[in-house]
């Protein structure tokens, strides 16, 4: 049996205040060691920063994974574009069993803060956006507060604590759309028109918001980013495997004991993270009937793959799911399996932008076939014409969003297909 990664210490976490425990405002960030260096980060060469972000291993924390640094590293310099710059972060939360932004919102507001205005210096820009989920009210009203606080103490506004960077910070509330969740449709949203997915190229580094260079990042990234800048590289380097450093806030939901946001280490097993974390299965480990590890566009695992899954961005690849969110949604065996999938399928029924045909007409087309075949109505033949029609919609629309929609029904038939045989065979 491996040996068990030892649990975070509170100096080693990037959000030390994730449960709520402490002071949410400016005074518990600053006690917790905040804003602490903010001025030597403003006076240290862009391109220093994002070398070291591409040494870190940061990826994406919002499903797709990208490198960071790599991603900053597109973005003209200001007086190559000639242009403004801007800096945007996505909010918009909206992946079924995925809440690891809100509590960042809610409890470490200040985390977000302090990583726009080094996301804004390091890449040139003098305004930031952060795009919320219309939903989160509550969590939007506290970053509006932690934002009015960090202007107050000089740390946003014009000349920044005397080293010359201006930066604005903005608060935007989306309408409820999921589709928002995409990088262009959340900025053709921000722009004041219908949000839906842009064709890229042009990429958004080049002609993004107002079209002017600008870089997106999930609220969970962007925090990260002055702790890793602030740290020697291996205090960041020493959790995960590599190009999978660093700590992740894992969503924790369903059939366990604890559901809870906890910020643990990457590369951690999955069922140690259950166990551990999440106080175990409900009824134990035996009673365990599948899981979804990523948040709901990730395909789902047996008991017998999340027995081997390794949670980070490459452990997953092999076992044909992924990360995504790191949102683990927990099935036992009192779940019904098919009635949760389809109402995953019929979430993204409900949620296409309807801009492209075969999603437009695929993933109603899918869901409807699925919830007719999860009743016990149709023939087996039915189940290979469900597979075939995802695959004819994956990989064939402007964004992801059919990809990711499709990608939960292929693994239910991959892994589940039994379940369908046997309610067709009853006919119930």
């Amino acid at each position: 049996m491996t040996k068990k990664l030892p649990k975070l210490k509170l100096e080693d976490k990037c959000f030390p205040n994730l449960d709520g425990a402490g002071d949410w405002g400016i005074k518990g960030y600053q006690k917790r060691g905040g804003y602490k260096g903010l001025k030597k980060l403003l006076q240290t060469a862009p391109a220093e920063h994002i070398d070291k972000l591409k040494k870190s291993a940061l990826r994406g924390r919002g499903g797709a994974g990208f490198s960071t640094g790599m991603k900053w590293s597109f973005m003209p310099k200001p007086e190559q574009s000639g242009k403004p710059h801007y800096l945007v972060c996505n909010a918009d939360e909206g992946e079924p069993g995925t809440c690891k932004d809100r509590d960042i919102l809610r409890n470490d507001p200040h985390t977000l803060v302090e990583g726009m205005i080094v996301g804004c210096y390091t890449l040139g820009a003098k305004a930031g956006y952060i795009y919320v989920r219309g939903e989160y009210y509550d969590e939007s009203s506290r970053l509006n507060q932690a934002i009015r606080e960090a202007y107050d103490a000089g740390f946003l506004g014009k000349n920044i604590q005397g080293t010359g960077v201006d930066v604005d910070v903005y608060v935007h509330l989306g309408a409820g759309a999921y589709i928002c969740g995409e990088e262009t449709a959340l900025l053709e949203s921000l722009e004041g028109k219908k949000g839906q997915p842009r064709l890229k190229p042009p990429f958004p580094a080049g002609f993004g918001l107002y079209g002017c260079p600008t870089t997106i990042n999930n609220v969970e990234t962007i925090a990260q980013v002055p702790p890793v800048l602030k740290h020697p590289l291996d205090w960041w380097t020493r959790w995960g495997r590599e190009n999978n450093h660093g700590t992740k806030i894992f969503s924790i939901s369903g059939s366990v004991n604890n559901p809870c946001n906890v910020e643990a280490p990457m590369s951690i097993p999955l069922r140690e993270l259950i166990d551990e974390y999440a106080g175990g299965v409900i009824g134990g480990w035996d009673n365990l009937q599948a899981i979804i590890p990523g948040g709901s566009s990730t395909p789902i695992l047996t008991k017998e793959l999340a027995e081997q899954a390794i949670m980070d961005f490459d452990g997953l690849k092999p076992l044909g799911s992924s990360l995504g969110t790191a949102a683990v949604v927990v099935m036992n065996k009192d779940v019904d399996v098919l009635r949760v999938m389809t109402r995953i399928a019929a979430f993204y029924k409900h949620e296409s932008c309807g801009q492209c045909t075969p999603c437009r007409e695929g993933v109603g087309w899918v869901y409807r076939l699925m919830h007719r075949l999860a009743e016990g109505k149709g023939t087996a033949d039915e189940l290979d014409q469900l597979y075939a029609i995802t695959k004819k919609i994956e990989g064939r629309t402007i964004c992801a969003f059919a990809d990711g929609a499709m990608w939960p029904v292929q693994g239910t038939l991959r892994h589940f297909r039994e379940l369908f045989e046997e309610k067709l065979r009853d006919g119930k």
